[in-house]
């Protein structure tokens, strides 16, 4: 295996991002390939935002893509879809991994986290799987890793060190998309900059309150739309259930009691998906400019 990490060929010549000239363009022998360049150059133009969170010294090696990770409960409700709600990118440096959750189309969604080598007892690929075992005991599972890059990552994987930094939750950690420090897990505010991003008991209340309302807030839309459709139809079944009850039709308190379990259930479904998304740290504001501090 001949790709390495060493400092020979690094140029700002991929979007004004630095990079490993000799590493990112090549394939898993460390040949350089023109499809692999043009691949890599065609991912770049999702990770432009990253710019303010790179360090000195640091440079990209390899992009690729896959799946935030995910419930066995998640998958179950949500069905196939879900692996289009959790698309993110993976960027590999030569310090760390950041994992960028991602819209449908991998395009930026003001989302970002990081895994530095420094906190990983393990990292490997198996299968379509990025599996990354912290020094902490915990352990973390990336689905379905593109298939174009996988050996490449692979054999990457083997020449990265896995002393250096390390972080104090010792595990992937959000950052702020603002001021680029690290975000608290369950505060969602920024320590830093104070930039508010959405939150669990928000998310709760208009999900409660609204039909669709919590994928709304979360920022997915159609699936918004499609629980409305289904939440608002329950809901009328529940009032004209209760209406016949109130009316004194037979077994109508029956009907009732059955479409309120099923609406209740409905929006249960919803809190417990949007509280996934929730974790992703959506910042309540739509544009965010970054405050490039020093590093």
């Amino acid at each position: 295996m001949s790709v390495t990490t060493s400092q020979k060929g690094v140029e700002q010549n991929v979007l004004g991002l630095p990079v490993e000239h000799d590493i990112i363009f090549s394939n898993h022998k460390g040949i350089y390939k023109k499809g692999v360049e043009k691949r890599q150059t065609k991912l770049f133009q999702n990770i432009s935002p990253l710019k303010p969170f790179l360090k000195e010294g640091e440079t990209i090696l390899l992009v690729t893509t896959g799946c935030s990770p995910m419930s066995i409960m998640e998958q179950f409700l949500t069905g196939w879809i879900v692996f289009y709600l959790k698309r993110s990118l993976f960027v590999f440096t030569n310090k760390r991994i950041f994992h960028v959750p991602s819209k449908f189309n991998y395009s930026f969604r003001n989302s970002i986290a990081q895994i530095l080598y420094g906190d990983c007892q393990s990292i490997e690929v198996k299968g379509r799987t990025l599996i990354v075992k912290y020094k902490n005991g915990k352990k973390e599972k990336f689905y379905y890793i593109a298939g174009k890059e996988r050996k490449k990552l692979k054999a990457l994987l083997e020449t990265i060190s896995l002393k250096g930094e390390q972080s104090k939750p010792a595990g992937r950690i959000h950052l702020c998309p603002r001021c680029t420090k690290e975000l608290i897990k369950d505060e969602y505010t920024c320590p830093n900059c104070r930039l508010e991003f959405k939150n669990k008991a928000e998310v709760k209340r208009i999900s409660v309150l609204y039909p669709g309302g919590g994928y709304f807030y979360t920022g997915h839309p159609w699936l918004g739309l499609g629980d409305a459709i289904t939440e608002s139809i329950l809901l009328i079944f529940v009032v004209l259930a209760l209406v016949n009850t109130l009316q004194g039709a037979k077994d109508s308190f029956g009907s009732f009691v059955s479409f309120s379990i099923i609406l209740a259930l409905e929006k249960a479904i919803t809190v417990y998906h949007s509280n996934h998304f929730i974790k992703e740290y959506i910042p309540k504001e739509k544009e965010i400019k970054p405050i490039i501090a020093s590093q």
